[in-house]
């Protein structure tokens, strides 16, 4: 789940994304002051449009709203007294932290892609990767599914060439780190880093 306000480019409105789907699958419901966003095939929620949301809360972000447990309780507040049933819940954990990729073998069907299997702590992730440098025994900062990139990306599940991927193996360009270099190639961690801790990026 992701959460987006700016009062000035788009007014008064909080955006919260918790999945996608292909382009004109989309439904928009209204109630109130609150947009349901769902899939027409699945009836699954998208996401939510908060209207006027400064009498619900006021927020002084302009850009990636910092999620707090007091947030999500006012938007689920918000979401209910307008007719809609669904629960946000409230995620603390570290959307970029230290993996070690396990295990790597060549994607059957594409040449430059590589498919890891990452250790992130408390789970094991597969990660498609298509970095020259990538290889097994290495310490990688890994985006999970729900982290924004510097650059406004969303991490999201995918399907590469046929084969599931769960989050990313970042660059240090990727990552807008000072002084990063311009070659092409996955950020390698020292030994010293522990695995699943996170890996702060600002």
């Amino acid at each position: 789940m992701n959460m987006f306000y700016n009062k000035e480019g788009v007014g008064d409105t909080l955006i919260v994304t918790i999945g996608s789907t292909e382009r004109g699958d989309k439904a928009v419901l209204r109630n109130g002051n609150v947009a349901r966003i769902y899939s027409k095939e699945t009836n699954q929620t998208i996401g939510y449009n908060l209207f006027h949301f400064s009498s619900v809360r006021q927020l002084t972000t302009s850009g990636l709203v910092q999620e707090t447990e007091e947030l999500v309780s006012a938007v689920n507040a918000s979401i209910k007294e307008n007719g809609f049933k669904d629960e946000l819940v409230f995620d603390a954990s570290p959307k970029f932290v230290v993996g070690f990729v396990e295990e790597m073998e060549k994607h059957p069907n594409a040449d430059k892609l590589n498919i890891c299997q990452v250790n992130v702590g408390e789970e094991k992730l597969q990660i498609v990767c298509g970095a020259p440098n990538v290889d097994e025994g290495q310490k990688v900062v890994v985006a999970k599914v729900g982290a924004v990139m510097p650059s406004g990306m969303i991490i999201k599940d995918a399907s590469l060439r046929g084969v599931e991927s769960t989050g990313m193996i970042c660059s240090a360009r990727e990552l807008d780190l000072p002084d990063a270099p311009q070659e092409k190639g996955i950020l390698i961690l020292p030994d010293d880093y522990e695995i699943g801790s996170e890996f702060k990026t600002y």
